[in-house]
């Protein structure tokens, strides 16, 4: 039986992360299929990306939501719900990832992918904000699942939509299964910490981080955005805290990481092939990194207070600009700066010994930072799982607890475990939420940017009003 099972997800694996030859460099599809979306919606959404950043730190500066609009949580609170799910150890590791095999180069072309990446955030969240579901009690259900089923069912094709919907789920079910993470969590902390990877260790880290994170996912979305709003730019600034020592230790040698990183972009000798291979590196990391277009983050953010599902769409601009422009970027320059992506190293040993460049004690700020993204990780995608679990068994108060008891029950076995073919899986469904909900933003590419262009002629017609009504109250 187990045979059976280990070559049945090998073979899943082995389709979802079919590659093709991309001038000699092998890519996976999946990545193209990410990466491709990104440039249409940025053209087709008139570079939102670019123009309307500013319009999207505006809105959670200038507004928490009237009482009686749709929603259960600030614009704020679901970016920051958002925000803890993807930035995660993928931030850390992944970036180093990127140095070591794609070379300086690889950065550069992360940090412009992002910018595109934040598009496609704008295009899922608006999508997901039209078509969310809000109950009699003020309960709202929204995701990629509810836009499939409801928007397609506005078209004459519901049950097409229900099935879409239901596929979308099943992999985002597996695909929050959290044996991944806390096992990263636990090896990443060891790792700095310095202390045997044993069971009995294991258990330990995974029966804590169990009851931290039980008492957050028991609480519900209330709770959920309580907690991320503190521990999101609470983790954020203590990995920033440390790439700003180490960029200020070694400020003489930023011109020169700088210049290697732009060079080696168009002429660099990566590991993976040269320039072409650098820029291959690059898209990769940056489209795992926003996971813009896998949709999960619509589930977020599909909870905030509005009536205008652009002005979330606008607001979820910020996710990936946070997540990859920023933190992303700036942890690599530190790394080119400290040079540590030279020696044998790999994922984020990298990061520790870049750390340690500037102090020894500055390992234990990482390991604090690695805890924390570890941990508002697994809180998202426990409410991820949820969602997805009431659209497929529905929402009753018992179904809840049954679905937090096998989440929570499950954290401590994550740190134990020897992942092997449990992290094909989960991998392979991860990747496979982003097949159907790409095809419903393709479908319905035409409302979402009515609803962008409409929005932002609203916003800037009742400026124009303010400004007018400043001037008549003005005396004379």
């Amino acid at each position: 039986m187990i045979q059976y099972l280990n070559q049945g997800i090998n073979g899943l694996s082995d389709i979802v992360f079919t590659q093709v030859s991309l001038f000699g460099i092998s890519i996976e599809i999946v990545v193209l299929w990410l990466a491709v979306p990104m440039l249409f919606f940025t053209a087709y959404l008139g570079f939102v990306n670019l123009r309307h950043l500013g319009t999207g730190f505006a809105i959670i500066r200038g507004r928490l939501g009237a009482p009686d609009e749709p929603g259960q949580i600030s614009q704020f609170s679901a970016l920051t719900t958002a925000l803890s799910a993807t930035v995660g150890l993928g931030n850390i590791a992944g970036v180093a990832i990127a140095l070591t095999v794609g070379g300086p180069g690889a950065v550069f072309w992360m940090f412009c992918i992002g910018w595109f990446a934040m598009t496609l955030k704008c295009a899922e969240v608006t999508l997901g904000l039209i078509y969310r579901e809000v109950d009699a009690n003020g309960e709202v259900r929204g995701g990629p699942m509810y836009s499939m089923k409801n928007g397609l069912k506005g078209r004459g094709w519901g049950k097409t939509g229900l099935i879409m919907g239901g596929v979308y789920a099943v992999c985002a079910l597996m695909g929050a299964i959290p044996l991944i993470q806390v096992n990263q969590s636990f090896v990443a902390v060891a790792d700095v910490f310095g202390f045997a990877q044993t069971d009995g260790n294991a258990w330990i880290y995974g029966i804590i981080m169990a009851a931290m994170v039980g008492l957050v996912v028991a609480g519900g979305v209330g709770w959920l955005s309580r907690v991320t709003s503190l521990v999101v730019p609470a983790m954020g600034g203590v990995y920033l805290l440390g790439v700003f020592a180490i960029l200020i230790m070694g400020y003489e040698r930023i011109p020169e990481a700088l210049a290697l990183i732009v060079g080696d972009a168009f002429t660099g000798q990566a590991a993976a092939g040269g320039a072409i291979g650098a820029f291959v590196i690059g898209m990769r990391r940056a489209v795992y990194s926003s996971e813009a277009g896998i949709g999960s983050a619509v589930m977020a953010h599909a909870q905030a207070r509005t009536k205008e599902p652009a002005s979330e769409g606008l607001v979820a601009l910020i996710e990936p600009f946070i997540d990859t422009v920023v933190i992303c970027s700036l942890g690599a320059l530190a790394m080119v700066v400290a040079g540590t992506y030279t020696q044998d190293l790999e994922g984020i040993q990298v990061t520790v010994a870049a750390f340690a460049t500037v102090a020894p004690w500055l390992v234990y700020l990482l390991a604090v930072a690695v805890f924390l993204f570890g941990y508002s990780t697994l809180c998202s995608w426990g409410f991820y799982g949820q969602q997805a679990w009431g659209y497929l068994f529905g929402h009753s108060a018992a179904a809840r607890r049954i679905y937090k008891f096998i989440y929570i029950a499950a954290l401590p076995v994550g740190a134990v475990l020897d992942l092997g073919q449990v992290v094909k899986l989960i991998d392979s469904a991860f990747i496979l939420m982003a097949l159907p909900n790409i095809l419903a933003l393709y479908l319905f590419a035409p409302e979402i940017r009515r609803e962008v262009k409409g929005y932002l002629a609203r916003r800037k017609g009742q400026h124009h009003e303010d400004a007018h009504a400043r001037t008549a109250e003005q005396p004379a």
